[in-house]
């Protein structure tokens, strides 16, 4: 095949890169570049750039436009990049190429693209805001359901200390909120609209930035019109909060997966969520944790891609940060909701098995530690003597294969020949001090998995939960409103 150098586009370019392209912009900026047009044009006849009557015959052809070209029966010939060029060809057609230039007075395809990039992005951000809330309401929920259910908390793979469901569940939660935090907070840049930046230095002309951004539903312009389109850390600043929301959960899934395995079984996940072999037939395989434990790594590896494509980029408007790479991005977020919606559904239906709890509990000795505590209130010893008869008493205990709970004489043994005396503490007061619950009762210090300061816990975390859909009612509040105003500033414009 012979290619004529002289002939835009190369064939292979074509191919490669402006028709993937092409049909990307079909798929997810069409919308928004219909808003910024009709945005823009109410704007330019309210600062008095174009005459009421030129703005009438532009939002005429627009409305027919919208209404008429089938964005999905367009293929990439060349001949247009995308929907933008697609509407200046059918504006110049429809009334006159001097009226059809007209609507792009005083913007620039930088300043309307990092436009479009920020409102495909709240979209997303607002749909995997209230996908993240309600995993955190279904976390709370379970949390004061399971406030008393006793489990094996667990360090560096080896029982430690017992605790409750509730508590853990309570811990994961107060992540994933500070991580939907972290959500809101990026998005507050990504709320902050470039309109009116044009191609890097404003323009000449009086356009009202503002006006636009209300238009569009932005909480305000961004102010720096080079940062505009220079400052892509709308798009670092969201994945890498992202990112931390997926990493985080899949450390959740993992202990998860550790507490369903036969030899734990601390936890049951019900038959709705559990698959079968296809050969042993005894196999109970919770798989839903493994495809959430992919889910979320791929989440993060999708964020970590956008985060990078960033690195080492001119601090100007470039391509390393438009149209393919923010639709890379965007299965970030389809990852993402996947897994908040499965976890959602999965966490209300989890059980903690107490039978099992109770004999890796009786094992592990891991009640130890406020047996130690007590000597030193008991027996005025310090907190390291008290530490090695602990130790020695659970040594003994684990040697029978009994558990603490018949272990006083041990525990005698162990205290006489280190102390030289006879212990104050009685078996009634030892039994109680090697008990899972008097261990939970006394821990009410805050942060602790009493049920006194667990219920103070859950009042915090409800009340962050009433502020961040007080938040979510607000901003989806201002955007219908926007909508709405630039639908009635739009057909005001044509006379309807």
């Amino acid at each position: 095949m012979i290619r004529d150098e002289n002939v835009f586009p190369d064939p292979v370019y074509k191919r490669a890169v402006l028709a993937p392209l092409f049909e990307g912009a079909k798929a997810h900026f069409t919308g928004p570049v219909r808003a910024i047009n009709r945005a823009h044009l109410v704007m330019l006849v309210e600062c008095g750039i174009l005459s009421k009557a030129q703005g009438k015959t532009i939002a005429a052809a627009l409305g027919d436009i919208d209404r008429e070209v089938d964005i999905n029966a367009l293929t990439y010939t060349g001949e247009y990049e995308d929907y933008f060029f697609v509407v200046e060809a059918e504006l110049s057609r429809r009334v006159g190429p001097d009226l059809g230039g007209a609507l792009h007075t005083a913007r620039s395809r930088n300043d309307m693209d990092h436009t479009v990039f920020k409102l495909v992005l709240k979209a997303h951000t607002d749909r995997l805001i209230e996908q993240g809330i309600a995993l955190a309401q279904a976390l709370l929920a379970k949390a004061r359901q399971e406030k008393s259910c006793l489990i094996v908390a667990y360090t560096h793979g080896q029982p430690a200390q017992p605790s409750t469901f509730g508590h853990y569940l309570s811990a994961a939660l107060e992540v994933l909120l500070r991580d939907l935090k972290r959500v809101f907070s990026a998005r507050e840049i990504v709320d902050l609209c470039p309109m009116g930046a044009a191609a890097i230095t404003t323009s000449g002309f009086a356009i009202n930035r503002k006006r636009m951004a209300d238009l569009l539903g932005f909480a305000g312009p961004l102010e720096n019109s080079y940062g505009c389109i220079a400052a892509v850390d709308y798009v670092s600043g969201l994945y890498s909060a992202l990112k931390l929301l997926a990493l985080h959960l899949g450390r959740l899934v993992q202990d998860f997966q550790f507490w369903s395995a036969f030899e734990v079984s601390q936890l049951y996940v019900p038959n709705s969520f559990v698959q079968i072999s296809s050969i042993m037939p005894q196999k109970r395989n919770p798989v839903p944790l493994e495809h959430l434990r992919l889910l979320l790594s791929l989440t993060a590896g999708r964020c970590d891609v956008m985060i990078n494509t960033m690195h080492n980029t001119p601090f100007t408007d470039m391509n390393d940060s438009e149209g393919e790479v923010q639709q890379a991005g965007y299965g970030a977020f389809e990852t993402a909701g996947r897994a908040l919606d499965l976890l959602g559904a999965l966490i209300p239906v989890l059980k903690i098995q107490s039978e099992r709890v109770q004999a890796n509990l009786d094992r592990s000795c891991i009640t130890v530690t406020e047996l130690a505590d007590e000597l030193v209130r008991r027996e005025n010893l310090s907190f390291r003597q008290a530490h090695e008869t602990a130790a020695q008493t659970s040594r003994a205990v684990i040697g029978q294969d009994a558990s603490l709970a018949k272990g006083y004489p041990a525990f005698v043994q162990a205290f006489e020949t280190a102390q030289k005396r006879k212990p104050v503490l009685d078996e009634a007061s030892y039994l109680r001090a090697v008990s899972a619950e008097n261990f939970i009762a006394v821990r009410a210090r805050f942060g602790g998995p009493a049920p006194s300061a667990l219920e103070n816990a859950f009042k915090g975390y409800a009340n962050t939960l009433t502020e961040f859909n007080e938040t979510t009612k607000t901003i989806r509040k201002r955007q219908d409103g926007a909508q709405a105003g630039l639908v009635h500033a739009f057909s005001k414009l044509i006379g309807a």
